[in-house]
């Protein structure tokens, strides 16, 4: 089994517990497994099987989830979690998912309307039953059936990081091949889209029977759905599902450029082929029967009289334009990042003290940092009240006089409460070197609301960065309703800059917004949000967010040496 599956299994158990109404301990210590397992750089099957090695000694796994955790590498499964899949539905978990929902009220669900499936619920609530249960009402009942209808959409998509690790675990052992010659995937993965349908990778090779053998075969492949002499779908263990397409060494640039999309730019460069006479296709660009262009995308963009356009630019959104007048952006690169100021300790709800988080982020060569646990409002994080947040901050200052290679800034992650207030006095956010002001809570106030509370923060003299702007969570939870061209006015006013989360689930400010917040000339900064030292790995993701929106490493501000950077913070000494 992956770290990814026995993970999937933890949090289903955690889920499932949760419904149950068990002990808050006890579901947090399945959650906790969950994401130590996530962040395990060695495969857990590996490290279970070496007498050697104590699962104990692994950050978040005791005793009892280690047995777990070698009944699940034998079996497949555990006890309690097949007792737990017993007691309740399948769909209760994707019940859960939903906004307005969480375990008491799906357990409401289960018990008084008897909702055993996402169709249940949804002709329950068509037929106004849902409203009438108590702690409900018709605006739950409403959020429900809005929820549905993108749970349906969500269902047949996967965020890019499981389609990233998926993809590159098939293109590492196809590339491994000595038949092989080139095997990449493309599609919207490549375009590193924030989530992804399927998957479609292309090789070339001498023995296509070698390759389709090594994907059929391979340990990620659950399934074979349809296996052909040049082509081959499969059903991962992720859930998604990959085409492998053999192609001919002549065409592999002209399939790599068709398969890669998008759709809307692909029109537009065939269109500029047709214009030139030619036909294009993904077998090639081609002068009536002859070859012209195929062997590279490079050779087929300029048939076309266009220099190579970045996979992240190719939405048809102005970069086609900006290609012919020469004006592409030299986009972002992740070795251009020399800073992640948004990240938590053992102090809230990280699993790294602030020592293992400094030494995490020299290991990868990041030239400063800003610790920033939560503030009090989030209490299921343990969020820290002004006498706890001094002495943490008391605490980093003292570690960091221990390093002369990177600098650590005391920050906060400050909630801006539901009444537009913030969640920590000035006094104590003028003691500190860097305040994120985000909203967690009351995500579905009307935008009237929710713009009062973050042009507060923006106006707050403490106030360094806007996270996580919308507040979303990619296919499990809707942005906030935001104005950003007036938040975007009013950040631009008063010099402070915006984020983007490169946590996977947030990736927060999106492509389009990052993009209008540089036409507004706000400093970009490109966080991880990370709970441990291997979440700091996360921030390729922030930086393909960027380079979709068009940024270079100018319109990032944590590119900059620290004491340019420190010169962007408001009140910086």
């Amino acid at each position: 089994m992956t770290n990814r599956s026995i993970a999937k299994l933890f949090e289903e158990t955690a889920e499932l517990l949760e419904l149950q109404g068990a002990n808050p301990f006890r579901i947090r210590a399945y959650r906790n497994a969950a994401k130590s397992v996530l962040d395990l750089s060695e495969a857990l099957s590996d490290l279970a099987q070496r007498s050697d090695v104590d699962l104990t000694k692994i950050s978040g796994i005791g005793k009892d989830i280690a047995f777990k955790i070698h009944q699940l590498l034998e079996d497949g499964t555990f006890p309690l979690l097949e007792e737990l899949r017993e007691e309740f539905p399948a769909d209760l978990l994707k019940i859960l998912r939903l906004p307005g929902v969480g375990p008491k009220k799906a357990r409401v669900l289960y018990d008084e309307l008897s909702i055993q499936s996402v169709d249940d619920l949804k002709a329950a609530a068509q037929a106004g039953k849902v409203a009438e249960l108590k702690g409900f009402g018709k605006k739950t009942e409403q959020s429900i059936l809005a929820g549905l209808e993108e749970l349906a959409e969500e269902e047949t998509r996967f965020l890019i990081s499981t389609a990233r690790e998926s993809a590159d675990a098939i293109v590492e052992s196809l590339q491994q091949l000595e038949e092989v010659k080139h095997a990449m995937v493309a599609g919207s993965c490549r375009r590193r889209k924030e989530t992804c349908g399927d998957l479609d990778v292309l090789v070339t090779t001498s023995d296509p029977e070698a390759a389709m053998e090594c994907l059929a075969t391979h340990e990620r492949v659950e399934k074979v759905l349809q296996r052909g002499e040049t082509k081959q779908r499969v059903k991962l263990d992720s859930g998604i599902e990959l085409d492998l397409r053999v192609v001919p060494p002549e065409s592999y640039g002209a399939a790599l450029q068709y398969f890669t999309g998008s759709k809307e730019h692909n029109i537009v460069i065939r269109r500029r082929a047709q214009d030139r006479g030619y036909k294009l296709n993904e077998y090639g660009l081609y002068d009536g029967d002859r070859l012209v262009a195929g062997k590279t995308e490079e050779e087929v963009y300029a048939a076309v009289d266009l220099p190579w356009i970045p996979p992240e630019l190719r939405e048809n959104r102005g970069e086609i334009e900006l290609a012919e007048q020469g004006k592409l952006p030299e986009l972002l690169t992740l070795a251009d990042i020399r800073g992640d100021l948004h990240m938590h300790t053992t102090a809230t709800d990280g699993t790294a003290s602030i020592r293992e988080m400094i030494e995490g982020a020299r290991e990868r060569g990041l030239e400063y940092i800003a610790i920033t646990d939560h503030s009090q409002r989030v209490s299921m994080a343990n969020g820290l009240d002004a006498n706890r947040l001094r002495a943490h901050w008391k605490e980093i200052r003292k570690i960091r006089e221990e390093y002369s290679d990177i600098e650590v800034l005391c920050g906060i992650e400050c909630d801006i409460l539901e009444d537009a207030t913030m969640d920590l006095p000035d006094d104590v956010l003028a003691e500190g070197d860097w305040v994120i002001a985000v909203l967690h809570y009351g995500l579905r106030q009307p935008r009237e609301q929710i713009m009062k509370r973050l042009l507060n923060a923006v106006k707050n003299p403490y106030v360094s960065l806007i996270g996580h702007p919308c507040g979303r969570l990619v296919g499990r939870r809707s942005a906030a309703d935001v104005n950003f061209p007036e938040l975007f006015k009013a950040a631009a006013d008063h010099g402070v800059m915006m984020e983007i989360n490169a946590n996977p689930h947030r990736l927060d400010l999106d492509d389009i917004q990052a993009a209008a917040a540089k036409d507004h000339g706000i400093p970009i900064v490109i966080n991880t949000d990370a709970h441990s030292p291997e979440n700091l790995d996360l921030m390729e993701f922030g930086v393909d967010q960027a380079r979709r929106a068009g940024l270079s490493s100018a319109d990032v501000a944590n590119t900059r040496a620290f004491r340019e950077f420190r010169k962007l913070i408001r009140n910086h000494d």
